[in-house]
């Protein structure tokens, strides 16, 4: 099996996320690969009447993107991931995954699974559609 060099994992701060993690930091530390850590800000949906009853939708999204960027930081940090490159971007989670994972060149992305069935099998998840559009290789870490 040929190393990895350039490994993208997704984080959603879930309870989950630290599982996740390790096996990223394993993948990484046996390749020798560049880690990069990515989150992604879903876009808050606009509401043409203006009944939106908070701040102005762009002040919310700005401070979401800064917290993220926060929560990204500590998240690292306690997973021992400091020196790994930490991304924040907003959009479609997984259109913005992939698009990460080739804008970076990775070879690898490492994702959570929940191993849904059913209905929620039939209508997606974010490691399904990952896994059915990357460039490159998918590991779902089964939670």
């Amino acid at each position: 099996m040929t190393p990895y060099n350039t490994i993208l994992l997704a984080v959603d701060f879930t309870p989950d996320a630290s599982r996740i993690a390790a096996r990223a930091r394993q993948l990484a530390h046996a390749s020798e690969a560049c880690l990069h850590l990515v989150h992604v800000v879903e876009h808050i949906p606009i509401d043409a009447a203006g009944e939106f009853p908070a701040p102005p939708q762009a002040d919310l999204h700005a401070e979401m993107v800064t917290t993220a960027r926060e929560r990204l930081r500590e998240y690292a940090h306690a997973e021992g991931l400091d020196d790994a490159e930490q991304h924040v971007t907003s959009g479609y989670t997984k259109q913005e995954i992939l698009d990460h994972a080739d804008a970076i060149g990775a070879d690898l992305i490492v994702v959570g699974s929940h191993g849904r069935h059913g209905l929620a099998l039939l209508l997606g998840s974010t490691a399904n559609a990952v896994l059915h559009g990357a460039p490159c290789d998918v590991l779902a870490v089964r939670l």
